[in-house]
């Protein structure tokens, strides 16, 4: 699953390729907390164990993709 991260106040955006079995309606509801102020930090583990940390009071909005998705890559329609 691919998670985007837009953080305030900066053009960044982290972007999180997640595992595939990351069950999606916990990641929502985390989501969901972090947007809310409830969880102060938004922590997550990628595919290849690594973990994030963003500051919730940083966090300006949260896509969550899915991996299973159709990537298009070039020009073709």
């Amino acid at each position: 699953m691919d998670v985007r991260i837009g953080i305030a106040d900066s053009p960044q955006i982290i972007e999180v390729d997640m595992d595939d079995e990351v069950d999606r309606a916990e990641l929502q509801t985390l989501v969901q907390d972090v947007l809310s102020g409830s969880t102060p930090v938004l922590t997550l583990e990628d595919r290849r164990g690594k973990e994030l940390s963003v500051p919730a009071g940083r966090v300006a909005w949260i896509e969550l993709g899915s991996s299973v998705e159709e990537r298009r890559i070039g020009f073709g329609a």
